[in-house]
């Protein structure tokens, strides 16, 4: 007898993309994501917009999604506007930011010392130094947005950038009138209560709505390899654990002083102290890193001289 047989499959193997078996995050901590990601945004743009605004303390709100149709949002924009295709990082990424024209004039008037008060009248055309001013603008929020959403490799790797400006958003064609898209509200506040205009200055980001998704650190560039069977181990560059947030501290001084002494210092004493040559980074009680105070444009800055291995591997 003989019991060799040939067996043939029934039907093809069933052969699943990575999109279709990948499981997206839940609500709540697409939540969690997208109040991250505001906070972030907002917090490096209050830092770097506010060398173009005469150096003043800013204040800057994002605010949560708003959904609508691109037509709704060319709508909302008006006829003219200060607009900006941006891109995100070195792919395909782009975002449109919308300025008003009132507005666009009162930020040139605060860039160069002035109160940036917004008239109600809305000027006709856009002056030229207006118009540099929001291409600058633009400028800084892209590679925030870059930098932020970790677009392009990481951060250092790739600068977002102005493709295209025009005073009439949909000739720069961002997305089509029928796309589902996401509207934000990005307001500047003068961070001053003695300051006289108060006021924000307001602008829009809008794009796609699966396009914010993309933006999100967790949700979009970051889980490029997630649900593959490629992915390598974890480390401090692959998400999630990339996007967490961790406190530094760069120690300038470290000294002893009496128990009296420190109880009866007040307003107006001097404590002079040496600082050393290399000062320590660290993470709570753990040294990372050692650099030499210097100076970035206008900023305090540290130059590192030399990073422990345990620095490296977080």
């Amino acid at each position: 007898m003989n019991l060799a047989q040939t067996f043939e499959a029934a039907r093809p193997v069933a052969q699943h993309c990575a999109e279709l078996i990948r499981t997206g995050p839940r609500p709540e901590e697409r939540a969690q994501f997208l109040a991250a990601w505001r906070r972030d945004v907002t917090r490096e743009l209050a830092q770097d917009m506010s060398p173009l605004l005469s150096g003043i303390r800013l204040k800057v709100t994002l605010s949560d999604p708003e959904m609508l149709t691109g037509e709704q949002i060319f709508e909302r924009i008006g006829e003219i506007a200060a607009n900006s295709l941006m891109r995100i990082g070195e792919g395909e990424q782009t975002v449109l930011l919308s300025i008003d024209l009132a507005t666009a004039v009162a930020l040139t008037d605060r860039s160069f010392g002035g109160e940036g008060e917004v008239e109600l009248e809305q000027p006709e055309s856009l002056p030229r130094s207006a118009a540099l001013l929001i291409e600058e603008a633009a400028r800084i929020i892209a590679q925030v947005l870059t930098r932020v959403s970790a677009i392009g490799g990481g951060v250092g790797k790739a600068q977002g950038d102005v493709i295209v400006r025009s005073e009439n958003a949909s000739r720069l064609k961002p997305f089509s009138p029928e796309t589902q898209c996401a509207l934000l509200t990005l307001e500047l506040l003068h961070d001053d209560p003695d300051a006289l205009v108060i006021l924000p200055w307001t602008a829009r980001l809008a794009m796609p709505a699966e396009r914010l998704e993309k933006l999100l650190p967790g949700i979009g560039s970051g889980d490029a390899g997630e649900g593959t069977g490629s992915a390598g181990p974890s480390n401090g560059q692959s998400a999630p654990f990339g996007q967490i947030p961790l406190p530094l501290e760069a120690v300038l001084a470290e000294f002893e002083m009496a128990l009296a002494k420190l109880d009866r210092l007040k307003p107006g004493d001097q404590i002079p102290f040496a600082m050393a040559r290399e000062v320590p980074l660290r993470i709570g009680a753990q040294t990372i890193a050692r650099g030499a105070i210097g100076t970035v444009e206008d900023r305090i800055a540290l130059r590192l001289t030399s990073s422990t291995s345990k620095g490296a591997a977080l």
